[in-house]
Parts: structure tokens; sequence; C-alpha cells
């Protein structure tokens, strides 16, 4: 079956939902403020600068799990998608899974941001299938280490191979929407590259290319 792969933050959705949860419990008093807020700040100019650890980053972001049980995380998560996520799930987001979906494409979500805050977000906008950063969990919580491999850069490649070889899929006729140029790794590999937003080395690259570029944001 076809696939269509969409990146999450800053594509499907109009922000970013690894740095709104941080954020996020800023707001709620749940980390300190300060530190959290600059690391925050820190980790996400990496990020699109092209220069992320991932494995930094990813204990940094996990350490809040690892201090909470399942259920308390999963209450700030219901209060996270109403407050926050839902204001960032647009109509052209929207409307562009349903035209998949009524293709009858295999719709999936591969995202660096971990499971935990991504899975319900995929739900929400109808997709079953996820590839996201895994956190390793131990005694029923979170810890601070990454299970297997990172889905970031080449990471998603390596992961989306995993999938296609224990799904019985293979990438062709396959879609891919992404708005970085972190993601030019798995855009290099599918058969159709969307820039969607596109930061401004893969707005060039697209263009030199001649990929296909769109927007998925609401014009006022």
């Amino acid at each position: 079956m076809t696939l269509a792969l969409f990146d999450l933050d800053n594509t499907l959705l109009s922000g970013d939902s690894d740095y709104e949860w941080g954020q996020f419990l800023v707001r709620k008093n749940l980390v300190d403020k300060k530190t959290y807020e600059e690391a925050n700040i820190h980790f996400y100019e990496q990020y699109k600068q092209g220069e992320l650890d991932i494995y930094e980053w990813s204990a940094f972001t996990f350490k809040p799990l690892s201090e909470r049980s399942m259920e308390e995380l999963a209450t700030l998560h219901k209060d996270y998608m109403q407050d926050v996520i839902l204001p960032m799930m647009g109509n052209k987001a929207k409307a562009i899974i349903e035209h998949h979906r009524q293709q009858k494409h295999t719709l999936i979500v591969i995202t660096a941001t971990n499971s935990f805050v991504t899975r319900p977000i995929a739900e929400a906008f109808g997709i079953d299938h996820l590839i996201a950063t895994e956190s390793k969990i131990v005694n029923g919580r979170y810890t601070t280490d990454v299970e297997g491999i990172p889905c970031f850069n080449k990471g998603k490649v390596e992961r989306l191979k995993a999938w296609l070889e224990s799904n019985s899929e293979s990438l062709e006729g396959s879609y891919f929407y992404s708005d970085s140029h972190n993601d030019l790794p798995l855009l290099d590999i599918v058969d159709h590259p969307i820039a969607v937003d596109p930061d401004e080395r893969l707005e060039s690259e697209a263009k030199q290319r001649g990929w296909e570029i769109t927007s998925f944001l609401e014009k006022n």
C-alpha cells in the first residue's frame, strides 16, 4: 500500500508539540521556570540549526515524565491537548490527511518528539501509525533513557525501514511531508517529498530539486 508519511511539529501542527509541552509544564509550575525555559529554548535553537544532540535532548524532555506516575501524566496530557494542541490542528492539515485517507493510503506520523507527547496527537488526527522517539520504561515508569534508535534525522530512516520490514511494506509511491532540513535523509528516499512551510535550508533544497512546496498554515 502507498504510504503517506507526516512529520508532526510545524508540519501537521502549527507549532512544536515538544517545545509547547515544556512551556505547558512551566505554566503549571511543575518544573523550575528559569532553568527549564532556558534549556527548552536552547535545545529548540539547536534543532533549528541542525546541531541537536538527540540523546541529551531526550534525557531533558524525559526527566519530567520520569518524575510522575502514568496516571498523573495522562491527566496532564488531557489538559495539554485541550489547551495547547487542538488550536494548533489546522483545517489544511486535516484536509490533506483526509485526501490520503480517501485514496486508501497508509497514514503514518513519524516524529522526533517522544511517543508520550505525540501518540494522542496522532490519534486526534485519526492516524493509527506512529513512529516516534521512545523512552525506556522500567517498573511502569518512564526513564531518561532512549529505547532503541531515536527517531531523528537519519534515525527516522532507520526506524522507518524497520517498520517497513515488520509490516511487509515498501516505499513505492510514498509521500513525506516535512518542514525541516533535519528530515532531508527521509525526504531523499520517498517518491514524493513535500516541503510544508519549510525552514530556510529546506526551502532552498526543495527549490533546487524541484520538490513541491506547500503551506498548511491558515491565512487570516
